[in-house]
Formats: structure tokens, sequence, C-alpha cells
């Protein structure tokens, strides 16, 4: 006997190179302290031997993160260390990560980045956002595939990061998937 499916909040993978500390651009960018005054001016190394470029994450996106109506969940080649080196500096809880099995060249998924199955097997049917700087048209075509939830593969332009603009686009996208059922397990072939 089936039951209602459950309701879950969808996730948002965030990627950090590029989403959250922006690189590539002309110009210079922008050095922002955290809590206790470190910041990286030029993108010097930091005095605690953290990553040089930490002072381009903009603290402000954290309370912006948090405040969306879903799971956060990194989705970056930093793993557990994005929770050990960017959530104090965001002020985040500890978020999951995706554990990455690794690029895999021969898997037959041609010019889907290697992200994009791990993603789609993270989220087992649940709604998902995707904010990452490398996200092509071969990865929406391999999610619609593969993915029986909604998902909303969103670019960001690695030269400027998340911006205040993308914010009202990702929280309507979540509030409007947010209270559909997911996918169960048995419906999707297991997890």
């Amino acid at each position: 006997m089936r039951g209602t499916p459950a309701v879950s909040r969808p996730v948002l993978f965030l990627d950090v190179d590029g989403p959250l500390i922006p690189f590539g651009a002309a110009g210079g960018y922008l050095a922002y302290e955290d809590d206790e005054g470190r910041g990286a001016p030029g993108g010097a190394a930091l005095a605690d031997g953290g990553h040089p470029l930490l002072s381009r994450a903009d603290p402000a996106l954290g309370p912006r993160l948090a405040a969306l109506p879903c799971e956060l969940v990194w989705a970056t080649t930093w793993m557990d260390d994005a929770n050990l080196s960017l959530s104090p500096r965001l002020g985040l809880p500890e978020l999951k990560v995706v554990d990455w099995a690794g690029p895999d060249h021969e898997d037959g998924r041609g010019e889907t980045h290697w992200k994009t199955p791990g993603l789609v097997a993270w989220a087992a049917g649940r709604a998902f956002v995707w904010v990452d700087d490398e996200i092509t048209a071969a990865d929406r075509v391999w999610v619609r595939a593969h993915h029986p939830g909604p998902a909303l593969l969103y670019r960001v332009d690695a030269r400027v990061g998340l911006r205040e603009a993308d914010f009202p686009v990702l929280d309507a996208w979540l509030r409007e998937h947010g209270t559909r059922p997911s996918a169960r397990p048995e419906e999707l072939g297991g997890r």
C-alpha cells in the first residue's frame, strides 16, 4: 500500500570556486575581512595559513544562502575543507558534502561535467538547484534525462560570483519546488 509521498526540502548544491570565490577577471577583487578582522588584501596568503583567495568570499553571502528554503550542500572539490575554511567565514553551519567518486572519463557521459551524475544520484529524486560556474547545455540535457524531479542548473559567472540579483531567482525557484512530493527511493530503483 502506498502512502502519501514525503515532502522534502529541495537541495542547493553549492560550488566554491567561481560562485563564492570569484576568479579570472582582468581587474582586481574586493578583499573582505572575516569576523576576526583577518583579510588577505591582494590575494596574499592568510596569516593562519588558509587559502589565499578566501578573502574574495563575501561574508554577506552566508546569511543570504542560509535564508534560502533548502538544504545547503557543498558540491566542490574542496570537500570537507569547505566546512573548515569557508563555513565559519560565511557564518554557515557545517554542511553536508557530496563525496565525489572522482571523475571517470570512460562513463559515456560525453561533454557532461564530471559532477553531474554524482549530484543527480545524491539528490535521489529530490528537487535541486546546482550553483556552479562550469554548467553547460550538456549538463542540462543529462539531468533532464536522468533525474525524475525538478532541477535548476544555475550557472554563475566565475569572474563575479554570486550576486544579490541571483538570490530572488534562487529563492523563487526553491519556494515553487519546495512543496512538491519527492520521488520515493523505490520509484527510483533504490539508493
